[in-house]
């Protein structure tokens, strides 16, 4: 693929992860965050980290079943660095609008609800591998062990699915679709695997 339009895609990813902050932004410039803006900010947030980790996720398997699209992993850092942004701006609405930075509330919740302690988790899942994301990272890390580290982006988004599940009220169905998508991506991984092997046990017999 050109550089030229490699460039425009990336451009055109970039864009696609703003749009979630520009909703926001403007919503707040023209006053029209709704009757609750603090939950807006909040189910907005945490829809866009969710979504854009799932897309992350799912761009390996794409890459696998459509070989021609495999420079679409390209994108995959870019993305997920933007999941870890929208959950960094999901988490400090908690802590400066719901906590107003209250060490002992936020203690207090984390003790008690466990969406709240569930949610922080899937966050710290995610810290060291925004920090690792460098390539820099990589070649100081080796390529196995960064491969190692970075498959806890699995874990974390369990997390953040059960964090959502957790902070809906009960018959709320709102994260099954993303629960599912997720689900698939999860069994995909090992159903590969294990076709590859078979392939290879073929081809040895």
């Amino acid at each position: 693929m050109k550089r030229q339009t490699l460039i425009l895609i990336k451009t055109l990813t970039w864009l696609a992860c703003l749009v979630p902050l520009a909703r926001l932004l403007w919503g707040a410039v023209t006053n029209n965050l709704g009757p609750d803006p603090i939950a807006n900010i909040t189910f907005t947030t945490g829809s866009a980290t969710l979504n854009l980790l799932t897309i992350s996720l799912a761009l390996t398997p794409v890459r696998r079943l459509i070989p021609e699209l495999s420079w679409l992993v390209k994108f995959r850092r870019l993305i997920g660095l933007f999941a870890f942004f929208y959950a960094t701006l999901h988490l400090a609405t908690y802590v400066a609008l719901y906590a107003g930075f209250d060490l002992h509330a936020m203690a207090a919740d984390i003790a008690k609800r466990r969406y709240i302690t569930m949610g922080l988790a899937a966050w710290l899942l995610l810290l060291p591998l925004a920090a690792t994301s460098t390539n820099w990272a990589i070649r100081k890390m080796g390529g196995k062990n960064w491969n190692r580290l970075h498959k806890l982006v699995y874990v974390a988004a369990v997390c953040g699915v059960i964090h959502y599940w957790w902070q809906v009220k009960p018959g709320v169905l709102s994260p099954l679709s993303i629960t599912l998508m997720l689900a698939l991506l999860l069994i995909s991984r090992p159903i590969w695997t294990w076709n590859q092997r078979r392939k290879l046990r073929l081809r040895a017999a």
